[in-house]
C-alpha cells in the first residue's frame, strides 16, 4: 500500500486531508476520534484482505501438476481467494 492510497483512505474515513497530509477531522481539542479511526482501520484491512484473495485468485499451478491437478489447484486457489474476502462480510 503506498501513500496516495493511505491517504485516499483517510479522506474516505473522514480525515482532513490538505497538500497530502492527513489531520484530525477537528480543530476541537475533545473531539472524538476512535470512529474515525475504525474507519480507517476498515477500509486499510480490506484493502489488506482484497490483496491477499488477489494473490490466491492469481497463483499458477505447477507446470509438474497434471491437468486434473491443476484444475484442482484453482479451485483451491478459488476457494482460498473467497475465503479471505469472506472474513470482511458482516453477518
Amino acid at each position: 500500500m503506498n501513500q496516495d492510497e493511505i491517504i485516499d483512505m483517510a479522506k474516505q474515513a473522514g480525515f482532513f486531508v490538505k497538500d497530502n497530509e492527513v489531520y484530525s477531522p477537528s480543530v476541537q481539542e475533545d473531539h472524538e476520534l476512535t470512529p474515525f479511526i475504525e474507519a480507517f482501520a476498515a477500509l486499510v484491512a480490506a484493502a489488506e484482505r482484497e490483496a491477499c484473495a488477489k494473490v490466491c485468485d492469481e497463483l499458477p499451478a505447477p507446470d509438474i501438476y497434471s491437468d486434473t491437478d491443476k484444475s484442482m489447484w484453482e479451485v483451491t486457489c478459488t476457494d482460498c481467494g473467497d475465503a479471505i474476502r469472506e472474513r470482511g462480510e458482516t453477518k
